[in-house]
C-alpha cells in the first residue's frame, strides 16, 4: 500500500496507526485520538502507576489515557481479539493476563490488542460505573474501522477478559447496544465472541465484592447491580462464549462461570465450558495443578467454530 492511497483511503490518523503497528508490534495506540466522551479533567496527582512485588505480577493502576497495544502477526488469519487484563477493577495485571496473552494470540496468527482500559474513578469519570464499558465499546470500533489495516476479517472481532476484565468482556458481550458512543459509520459493537477466564459475572450472591465496590460504589442500587450482572442480561443476540474456571477458586466462586453458561444454553448461544478441580484464581495462561493447557482448548474451539 502507498503512502498515498493510505491517506485517500483511511485518513491521516488511521495511516498513523497502520506505520506504528508496523514499525513495533506493541506500539500504543490512543484509544480515541483526542477528547474522551464523559471524562472530568484529570488532576495533577492523578498519574499512572506500575509496579511489580514479590509476586512478580506487574500491576498497572490510575489509567486516564486507555489505550490499545497491538500485537499484529506475519501472516494474519483474519481474527482479531481484544483482551481486558483483570484486576478487581482497582488495577490491570497488565502483563499477565495482558500482554503474554496477546504473544500467544500472535504465535497462531490471531491479531491480539491488549485494552489498558481506565479503572473506575469519580476524579476522572463523570459516570465511573460506565467508563471500563465505554472504553470496551470503543475498542470493538477503533479495530473493526481499521480492520483492513491489520488483515482483520470484521466479522471475527472477539473480546477477552480474566476476572474482573472477563466481567467486563462480559459486560460489552450482553450491553453492546446500550450505551452511545461516537460511531457515525454505525458499525457493529457487538463482539462475535467471547473469551472469559475465571471471570466476574454475577454482581448478586457469589460476586466478587471488591469489583463491586470499585465500579458502583460502596451502596449499589439493585437496578445496577441486575444491569452488570451479565447472567440477567444473556439474550439470543449474545455472542458464543469460551469459559474456562477452577473448582477451588475462592476469590471469584465457579457459580459465575456456572451462571453465564447457564443463560447461554437457556438462550441457545453457543458456549464451551472447562473447570478444573484445582488452580484457585489468577493462574493466567498456565494452571500449574493440571497439565491440561486451556489455551490449547481455546485454539481448538476457535477453529472448530471458524473464529
Amino acid at each position: 500500500m502507498t503512502i498515498s492511497s493510505s491517506f485517500r483511503n483511511f485518513g491521516l490518523f488511521t495511516f498513523l496507526l497502520f506505520v506504528a503497528t508496523n514499525l513495533n508490534a506493541q506500539q500504543a495506540i490512543s484509544l480515541y485520538g483526542g477528547a474522551i466522551p464523559g471524562a472530568k479533567p484529570t488532576p495533577a496527582s492523578y498519574v499512572e502507576e506500575t509496579i511489580t512485588r514479590e509476586d512478580k505480577v506487574v500491576r498497572t493502576s490510575k489509567v486516564s489515557k486507555p489505550e490499545l497495544y497491538v500485537y499484529q502477526p506475519a501472516s494474519p488469519t483474519g481474527t482479531a481479539v481484544i483482551i481486558c487484563p483483570g484486576g478487581g477493577y482497582g488495577i490491570l495485571a497488565i502483563d499477565k493476563e495482558g500482554h503474554d496473552v496477546a504473544k500467544k494470540f500472535q504465535e497462531m496468527g490471531v491479531t491480539a490488542f491488549v485494552l489498558k482500559y481506565r479503572l473506575p474513578s469519580d476524579l476522572i469519570m463523570k459516570d465511573k460505573s460506565l467508563g471500563p464499558l465505554q472504553d470496551a465499546l470503543q475498542a470493538i470500533y477503533l479495530v473493526r474501522k481499521n480492520a483492513a489495516l491489520w488483515g482483520i476479517d470484521p466479522n471475527k472481532v472477539g473480546i477477552m477478559g480474566f476476572s474482573a476484565g472477563g466481567h467486563l468482556a462480559s459486560t460489552a458481550s450482553t450491553h453492546f447496544s446500550d450505551m452511545k458512543i461516537d460511531n457515525q459509520e454505525n458499525i457493529s459493537l457487538r463482539p462475535s465472541f467471547s473469551i472469559l477466564i475465571y471471570p466476574v459475572i454475577t454482581f448478586g450472591t457469589n460476586t466478587h465484592a471488591g469489583s463491586v465496590k470499585n465500579l458502583l460504589g460502596e451502596t449499589p442500587t439493585d437496578e445496577q447491580k441486575k444491569y452488570f450482572s451479565s447472567e440477567r442480561q444473556v439474550t439470543p443476540q449474545t455472542p458464543p462464549a469460551f469459559l474456562v474456571h477452577a473448582n477451588s477458586d475462592k476469590t471469584v466462586p465457579v457459580q459465575n462461570s456456572l451462571r453465564y453458561n447457564e443463560a447461554l444454553v437457556k438462550y441457545d448461544v453457543p458456549a464451551e465450558m472447562h473447570i478444573y478441580q484445582a488452580g484457585g484464581h489468577g493462574f493466567g495462561l498456565y494452571n500449574k495443578t493440571t497439565k491440561d493447557d486451556w489455551f490449547e482448548r481455546l485454539k481448538n474451539w476457535m477453529q472448530a467454530n471458524k473464529f
